[in-house]
C-alpha cells in the first residue's frame, strides 16, 4: 500500500491527471494529454493482485469477478482518486484519475463565467458532453457545488462512482453510487421522483431507458443534470433522439425541445503560453430558434443556430477561443487544483449492514413452537399439512386465506425433562415421526391425496397414523 501511495503523490506532485499500472510494465503516467513513461520501478503481477484485494471490498470483489472489472473512488494520502480495475493479457490493470479533495470551482477550472447561470435555473435539462478525459464530471461538481453554495434545495446525484463527496451546505446533497446504493440508473431514477428532489444529476446517459426516464424527470419540473459522451452539439442531440425506436422519435424530439436549457459540449486542449491544458466549451441553448430546429427535426441547422445565438450567451468552439479564452491573461494551473489536500467532507461512509440480507441456504427451523391456547381455531381442530413447506395450517385459516402457520403439535412443559429449565431429552418417537413425516410429503408430491391428522393425538397416535397413510385398507 505505501509503494501505491507513493505513485498517487508523485502523481500529483508532478501535475498528472492519470496514473496507469500493470504487471511487468513500467508505470505510466498522462500529464498535459501526453503519456509517460516511469522506468525506474515495475509492478509484479503478484504486487497488483495483493493491492487489489486489499482495496476492494468483498462486494466490489465479487463484481470483478462477474464483471471482469470494476469502478471505484478512494481517498489515498488525502487525495481523491477514481479507480478502474480490468483484466488485460498482463493480468489486472488499474487506470486511476487523480481528483481534487475539495470541489474546483468554475473560477479555477478555467471555465466561462456565465456557466455560474446553471445554478439559478430551478427547472429544465443541463448535458455536458464530451469524449472520455475531458473533464465532464468535474464540470459538473463544480455546477452542483455552486448550487450547494447559493441556494436551498435539495440535490439527489446517481454516480459511477462517486467521485467527488460533497459537504452540504445551503442546498442537502445525498449521492448515490451504482453498485453500491441503487442496482442501476434506471431504478434510481425511477426512485428520486419520490425522494422530494429539486436538483438530479445524473453521472451518465448510456441506454435509451435511462435518456427516457431523465427527460421525464426534467419534464416533471426538476433541474437535471447529466453526461452525454458525444464531440458536437448536433452529435449529442442525434444521440439523444435517436436512440429510440422510430416510432418513439417524434415525442422524443418534442420533450428535448422543451426541457432544453443547456448543451456544454467540453474538450481539454494545451494552451501553449500556459504550458498546460484547458477546456475548450460550445455552448448551446434551448432558445425559441433551437426548439423548433428539434420538432422539426433539422439537426444539421444546430452549428448556425450557435453562431447566431451570440447574444443569447452562445459559443461554437473557435468563437469561445477567439473571444475568451485569447482574452484571458492568466489561467489556474490543473496542479494548484490537483495538489494534495485534505477532502472537505469528514463524513464517514456508512453502510447498513441491513442489506448484506442473510446467509444463503435454508433458513434455521425452530425446533419448537408454543402449544396453541385451548379455544383458538387451531386447538383441537383437524389441520391440513402443506407438503411444499411441511407446515401444518388449519383448515379454518386455509378456508379464509390466510398463510400456512407452523402448528404442528409437540409436547413441551408435560413431557419429562422439559420444565423448570430442565435439558430437555431427545424422544426417539420424535425422530421416527420426522422420518415418516418425511416420506408422506414425497407420497403426497407423487400425486397422493393430503394427509389430514388429528392435532389432539399423541405421537405414538401421529406415528401409527402416517405409517398408514396410503396403504389400502384392509
Amino acid at each position: 500500500m505505501n509503494k501505491f501511495s507513493k505513485v498517487i503523490v508523485t502523481a500529483v506532485q508532478e501535475g498528472c491527471s492519470d496514473v496507469h499500472i500493470t504487471g511487468g510494465h513500467p508505470v505510466v503516467y498522462r500529464k498535459n494529454g501526453q503519456i509517460q513513461f516511469d522506468n525506474s520501478g515495475r509492478w509484479t503481477h503478484g504486487e497488483i493482485d495483493g493491492l487489489v484485494k486489499k482495496v476492494l471490498t468483498t462486494r466490489q470483489l465479487q463484481t470483478l469477478r462477474n464483471r471482469w472489472s470494476v469502478d471505484m473512488a478512494m481517498t489515498i494520502r488525502h487525495i481523491r482518486i477514481r479507480v478502474n480495475v480490468f483484466n488485460t493479457t498482463r493480468g489486472l490493470s488499474i487506470a486511476i484519475r487523480l481528483l481534487p479533495g475539495t470541489v474546483p470551482t468554475t473560477e479555477k477550472l478555467n471555465l466561462h463565467s456565465s456557466l455560474k447561470q446553471v445554478a439559478e435555473l430551478r427547472s429544465g435539462l443541463v448535458l455536458i458532453c464530451g469524449a472520455t478525459g475531458s473533464g465532464k464530471s468535474t464540470t459538473i461538481a463544480a455546477l452542483v457545488d455552486e448550487i450547494n453554495r447559493n441556494r436551498a434545495a435539495h440535490i439527489v446525484t446517481l454516480e459511477d462512482p462517486v467521485e467527488y463527496r460533497y459537504v452540504s451546505r445551503k442546498s442537502f446533497i445525498e449521492q448515490r453510487e451504482l453498485g453500491a446504493h441503487m442496482p442501476s440508473f434506471e431504478q434510481g431514477l425511477v426512485d428520486v421522483l419520490r425522494e422530494d428532489p429539486d436538483v438530479i444529476v445524473v453521472g451518465e446517459l448510456r441506454e435509451p431507458e435511462v435518456m427516457r426516464l431523465t427527460l421525464n424527470a426534467a419534464e416533471s419540473g426538476h433541474l437535471v443534470i447529466a453526461t452525454l459522451h458525444a464531440t458536437h452539439a448536433e452529435d449529442a442531440l442525434y444521440r439523444l433522439c435517436n436512440s429510440f425506436p422510430v416510432e418513439a422519435q417524434e415525442e422524443i424530439r418534442h420533450q428535448v425541445a422543451s426541457t432544453l436549457q443547456w448543451l456544454i459540449v467540453q474538450q481539454l486542449v494545451i494552451k501553449e503560453d500556459a504550458g498546460f491544458r484547458v477546456p475548450v466549451l460550445s455552448i448551446l441553448k434551448g432558445n425559441q430558434s433551437v426548439k423548433g430546429i428539434l420538432r422539426e427535426n433539422k439537426l444539421p441547422q444546430i452549428e448556425s443556430a450557435m453562431q447566431m445565438g451570440k447574444n443569447d450567451g452562445m459559443f461554437t468552439a473557435e468563437r469561445y477561443i477567439r473571444d475568451y479564452l485569447s482574452k484571458v491573461s492568466s489561467f489556474a494551473s490543473p496542479q494548484e487544483i490537483f495538489k494534495p489536500s485534505a477532502e472537505s467532507s469528514q463524513e464517514e461512509v456508512y453502510h447498513s449492514p441491513l442489506f448484506d440480507g442473510e446467509p444463503a441456504g435454508p433458513r434455521p427451523v425452530q425446533s419448537r413452537k408454543p402449544e396453541p391456547a385451548r379455544g383458538s381455531s387451531v386447538y383441537g381442530s383437524q389441520a391440513n399439512l402443506d407438503f411444499s413447506t411441511g407446515m401444518g395450517y388449519g383448515l379454518q385459516d386455509a378456508r379464509n386465506g390466510i398463510s400456512a402457520e407452523p402448528v404442528r403439535r409437540l409436547q413441551t412443559a408435560a413431557e419429562p425433562g422439559r420444565g423448570n429449565g430442565e435439558k430437555a431429552v431427545p424422544d426417539a418417537r420424535e425422530g421416527a415421526f420426522d422420518h415418516l413425516y418425511s416420506q408422506s410429503i414425497d407420497d403426497a408430491e407423487r400425486g397422493s391425496s393430503p394427509l389430514i391428522i388429528d392435532e389432539t393425538a399423541s405421537i405414538d397416535e401421529l406415528i401409527a397414523q402416517i405409517s398408514n397413510f396410503g396403504r389400502p385398507k384392509a
